[in-house]
């Protein structure tokens, strides 16, 4: 098991900022170094306890999907390399196997959610308005259910805290331009449809997921952040999905439905993870990486 970290501590490199789970370091006017630590969040609030190994876990498999996606869209990645930065054997330490050196970006101020389930906000929408974020859907779909089409339902990023507020595409295309818009909308859709086939052959239903991006100096859009991720995604175990039922998951909608026992204002400070439930999050991510990474 790798090093727990719950922050990163460099006094070699200046901070940029520390999110959610990321903790980001300027590197020079090209590049930054981003962590993957093992702090994990629900409900926009970071919870107290990490999960261990699980940066580690994040990045393998963000990594795997950058490598596969590489035909069809640049990504984040440099060519330099964790050594190259001559960190102190006590910082170094602290980065394996959780970090990447990517290039410096132009981040879109949009989320771009991609759905092929109706799952979570989308199913509460769907039985009081039978759409999902203004989309009209037929009347027989039901939880869990396959959608007719993948959606896109983009939704703006928000501050640690914040709460993300789902957008129309007409919003989407006044906040990056018609052009842009359209190319986030159709990339997005292209990346989920190709890796929920592949994923479906390993065993696992990617119900949905969320991509972010951003523009290169000669405005080019680029794969961003972190890429199918436990965090990012539900997963589901195939061999146990039945439509209509809330299905059993390889993401962090474990600790959500535990979180949901508790009696918590979903506001910060977040509880303590009893141990039994770190554990078997841990372990449903480290699942859902080796189904997804096995050859």
């Amino acid at each position: 098991m790798p090093n727990t970290i719950y922050e990163t501590s460099l006094s070699s490199l200046p901070m940029i900022h520390r999110g959610k789970v990321r903790d980001i370091y300027d590197v020079d006017a090209q590049h930054m170094l981003i962590v993957a630590t093992d702090r994990i969040s629900a409900f926009d609030v970071i919870l107290p306890t990490p999960i261990p190994g699980k940066g580690v876990i994040l990045t393998s498999v963000s990594n795997f999907w950058f490598e596969r996606f590489r035909k069809l869209v640049p990504s984040q990645l440099s060519d330099m390399t964790i050594e190259q930065l001559g960190l102190p054997e006590h910082e170094a330490a602290q980065l394996e196997g959780r970090a990447v050196i990517v290039q410096r970006l132009k981040a879109l101020p949009v989320e771009a959610i991609v759905r092929g389930y109706l799952i979570g906000s989308g199913w509460k929408e769907y039985q009081a308005e039978q759409s999902v974020c203004g989309i009209s859907l037929p009347t027989d779909i039901p939880l869990a259910g396959k959608l007719p089409e993948t959606l896109f339902t983009p939704s703006t990023k928000a501050d640690v805290g914040q709460h993300d507020e789902n957008i129309s595409f007409a919003e989407t295309v006044k906040l990056l331009g018609a052009d842009i818009a359209e190319q986030v909308r159709t990339i997005s859709i292209r990346l989920y449809e190709n890796a929920a086939a592949y994923a479906l052959n390993k065993g696992i239903i990617i119900a949905d997921t969320k991509f972010e991006f951003g523009l290169d100096d000669k405005g080019n859009l680029t794969l961003i952040d972190e890429v199918l991720t436990p965090d990012s995604s539900r997963f589901w175990p195939a061999d146990s999905y039945v439509p209509g039922e809330n299905p059993s998951s390889f993401d962090k909608q474990y600790i959500r439905d535990y979180l949901e026992t508790l009696d918590w204002d979903k506001k910060a400070p977040g509880p303590e993870l009893p141990q039994n439930i770190v554990d078997n999050t841990q372990a449903k991510y480290q699942e859902a990486a080796d189904r997804l990474l096995s050859q």
